[in-house]
């Protein structure tokens, strides 16, 4: 069954888009990120425009970060506190991104800069993942002690505030910088920052597995809440049809997701994500080198 999507104007089936929606829910769930690192490319190769895609897709990491994050509540393992200070360089990071964003697409060079942002991102962000997890797996099968924490430049810096749910005493600042950079891919890539979040926060911040998934939902809700309404109300590229279709499918898939996550150890976690972000960066990677089908095209103007 086919929908037309006025704001997009293409034409694509439902069935398609509520399967896109649910595998993006179940891997939210999982891994506490928002998806958007999935979702966006596979819009672009079903003939969404790269513009509403992103803008769009920031309304589907809502739904299914927040149905995620209703059951990471009930087993408390979301830090307030941590949330909170993300936040608020998430949000300025957002405001910065959208105005790029805007900026870019009257030049007409947004496509090309979503897709850049892609390749390299997910490339370093997986890649680094993927090592990391191997390493921890490899040690928990040799029996050797797992690392233990080290004080490292973070714990030097000032404006220090204690975090008891993570256990942690440590300087606001980078958490802020941390959310800033979170807040600005949300706006330009159409993510929840869920890829880049998670390891920052286990590798970076010293936050113990257990409270990440959750804290880094609730990040991702406010965040991506307020990238939508900026893209709306400056870009006009959210389509309302594209955006229920996978809001429907998103609250289902978080719910089954959080319950494959809890039976899963957090290497295996890890490094199930780092090789799924790896994948869909090689894709991007290859549509960016591979000579077209067609090297002219005629695409809608948005807006």
């Amino acid at each position: 069954m086919q929908i037309y999507l006025p704001i997009a104007e293409v034409s694509v089936n439902v069935i398609l888009l509520l399967g896109l929606g649910t595998l993006v829910g179940v891997l939210s769930g999982m891994f506490g990120v928002g998806g958007g690192f999935l979702m966006t490319p596979l819009l672009f190769f079903i003939g969404i425009p790269p513009a509403v895609a992103v803008a769009t897709q920031a309304n589907q990491i809502v739904a299914a970060s927040l149905s995620g994050l209703l059951a990471h509540l009930r087993r408390r393992t979301v830090d307030f506190r941590m949330g909170t200070v993300l936040l608020i360089g998430g949000i300025g990071g957002s405001a910065v991104g959208v105005e790029i964003f805007a900026t870019l697409r009257e030049m007409g060079q947004v496509d090309l800069l979503v897709r850049l942002s892609y390749v390299v991102f997910l490339g370093i962000i997986g890649a680094l993942m993927f090592v990391e997890s191997l390493n921890a797996i490899l040690r928990s099968r040799s029996g050797a002690a797992p690392a233990r924490r080290r004080h490292t430049w973070v714990h030097a810096l000032p404006g220090k505030v204690k975090f008891r749910t993570s256990g942690l005493y440590i300087s606001v600042l980078p958490p802020i910088a941390i959310g800033f950079l979170v807040g600005m891919l949300a706006a330009i890539m159409g993510v929840g920052g869920g890829f880049v979040l998670v390891p920052a926060m286990i590798y970076l911040l010293g936050m113990p597995t257990k409270v990440v998934i959750g804290t880094s939902l609730f990040n991702i809700v406010f965040v991506a809440a307020f990238t939508t309404m900026m893209h709306a109300m400056t870009t006009y590229t959210v389509d309302v049809a594209l955006a229920v279709l996978l809001l429907v499918g998103g609250v289902i898939g978080a719910q089954v997701g959080t319950q494959i996550g809890l039976k899963m150890k957090a290497e295996q976690l890890r490094i199930a994500l780092a090789g799924l972000v790896l994948l869909v960066c090689g894709k991007l990677a290859l549509d960016l080198l591979l000579r077209p089908d067609e090297l002219y095209s005629i695409a809608p103007v948005i807006g």
